[in-house]
């Protein structure tokens, strides 16, 4: 790939490239606008969108869970565009406004335009999320022992958004009106693309993110540039989304073969094959080496999808159970969200400098490892909290406290493994296919989602009453916290087990 950052004056800040941090103010906006719309999307289709439904429970799950799946897999398009045609810098200002856009038409109160807003989000993530996040890469050097820490300043960015976020987009819109936190979201991803702007207006990028080849980006398709061509494809392809969105309704009857498959998760089947083939025909032109850490990287990819399989239910079951079992004072449910990215804030800047004093001290645990010990901490965070139902009151409600260690825990398998991972795609891709590797890697979150939409209408709650909750509910959740303890935990057994056949795989990246 051609997109290598050469910034002009080689400028550091608090010892890294001063490029670093106009990605991060970029990519806390962004995500500001992301976490706070999520926060209020389970609750605000349960209480509104299929308010009339006794299974609004499943119909919330089966939308959220295509609507996750679908924002991540646009990834893998996205970063295969900005490496082949436009460039990182026209793909995150494409993806920016689409994503704005996406948020606003949410505001507006109709059931149509609710999902064509998902529809444009969905669209935007695609062109700006891989492509930030491989900005980031290339700003550093092959070999860089920087670049974990890096990586983990990135982090505590999009955290840092993903804290405020919930908390005053969850207030407006539980207190003034759901559409004022959608709102308020769209301002956050337009102050994101104003800190990207001012990043390359200031020069700190060099000649980095620019097309890989200005006669391809010229070229005409139809008699149209592709420059041109490319945002109008975007645009016409979100009522295609939007419709895939509406229809949420499983294709067969219940006990037959499709009783539980909607055409979204139809669609994830048919993707997978084609991103396994599409790897295939990469890794028999690649060399052994690059074979190799080619595997490995979808190990690491593989491993990740079931952490943010589990994970990822604080955006749906969680938030659900905050609302219905969990003895709230100070927040509400939708703020509840605000409370992983909290303890990433919190322990991002310690855990990279353990990472670090680590490594001088080569103690570091190579990557396999880190990520075992996350998966064990997953099913640790749920364990105890499906100890919970020992402390609950008459009323079916437990103690807070549970909420909060549940997010402690979690948030630390997190930093044991997402920023590390993020780290360890851009070493161990060629250069060529950095950016599709990227959107390889976020595909891993667009299958977690299908596992969280499984899971999400297992443990949907069926009833007509628009306050159910307490003694009626409780048990539903614990016993499925308690079965989430049991496969995470017996998934981070076998990857510690294997781990040193995996540092073979991963050669000379640690």
């Amino acid at each position: 790939m051609s997109d290598v950052v050469k910034p002009a004056s080689e400028k550091q800040l608090l010892g890294h490239p001063q490029g670093l941090f106009y990605l991060f103010f970029a990519e806390l906006w962004e995500r500001f606008s992301f976490y706070g719309m999520r926060a209020l999307l389970t609750l605000y289709m349960v209480n509104v969108i299929f308010e009339a439904l006794s299974t609004r429970d499943y119909a919330a799950a089966a939308v959220y869970a295509s609507y996750g799946s679908l924002v991540y897999a646009s990834t893998v398009i996205g970063g295969k565009i900005s490496d082949s045609i436009l460039g990182m810098r026209a793909s995150i200002f494409l993806g920016g406004i689409l994503m704005a856009l996406g948020h606003f038409v949410l505001a507006i109160e109709h059931n149509i335009a609710f999902f064509l807003a998902l529809a444009l989000i969905i669209v935007g993530n695609g062109f700006f999320k891989p492509n930030i996040s491989t900005f980031v890469g290339t700003l550093y050097k092959d070999g860089d022992p920087r670049k974990d820490s890096g990586f983990t300043i990135f982090y505590m960015g999009i955290n840092i958004g993903g804290f405020i976020s919930p908390l005053l987009c969850g207030w407006l819109g539980e207190t003034y009106g759901w559409h004022y936190g959608f709102g308020l979201a769209g301002i956050g991803m337009l102050t994101g693309l104003l800190f990207f702007w001012s990043g390359i207006k200031k020069n700190v990028f060099g000649d980095g993110g620019k097309p890989p080849s200005v006669e391809v980006y010229e070229k005409k398709v139809m008699g149209i540039p592709q420059k041109h061509l490319i945002p109008i494809l975007a645009f016409l392809s979100a009522p295609l989304i939007a419709f895939l969105l509406h229809s949420y309704k499983s294709l067969g009857e219940e006990g037959t073969a499709f009783a539980d498959t909607n055409i979204v998760n139809l669609l994830f089947y048919l993707v997978g094959i084609v991103v396994l083939i599409y790897m295939a025909t990469i890794m028999v032109k690649s060399t052994v080496d690059e074979r190799k850490k080619l595997f490995m990287a979808l190990l690491i990819t593989f491993f990740m999808t079931i952490f943010w399989g589990f994970h990822e239910l604080h955006g749906s079951v969680i938030t659900l159970f905050a609302a219905r079992n969990v003895d709230l004072s100070l927040i509400n449910a939708s703020q509840t969200n605000a409370l992983n990215s909290m303890f990433i804030v919190i322990l991002s800047i310690p855990i990279s400098i353990m990472w670090t004093y680590m490594a001088k001290k080569k103690i570091n645990p190579r990557t396999p490892y880190k990520f075992g010990m996350g998966l064990v901490l997953a099913g640790l965070a749920f364990y105890v909290v499906s100890l919970s139902g020992g402390s609950a009151d008459e009323n079916g409600m437990v103690p807070f406290s549970y909420l909060l260690w549940l997010y402690f825990i979690i948030s630390v398998g997190e930093l044991f493994m997402s920023p590390v991972g993020l780290s360890k795609i851009t070493d161990l891709s060629p250069k060529r296919i950095v950016a599709f590797m990227m959107g390889v890697w976020f595909l891993s979150s667009a299958y977690a989602f299908q596992i969280v939409g499984f899971i999400s209408k297992q443990l949907a709650i069926e009833s007509t009453d628009s306050n159910v909750g307490g003694l009626e509910t409780l048990d539903v959740y614990l016993d499925g916290f308690r079965l989430i303890a049991i496969y995470a935990l017996v998934a981070g057994a076998v990857v510690l087990l294997f781990g040193p056949l995996m540092k073979r795989l991963m050669g000379n990246v640690h």
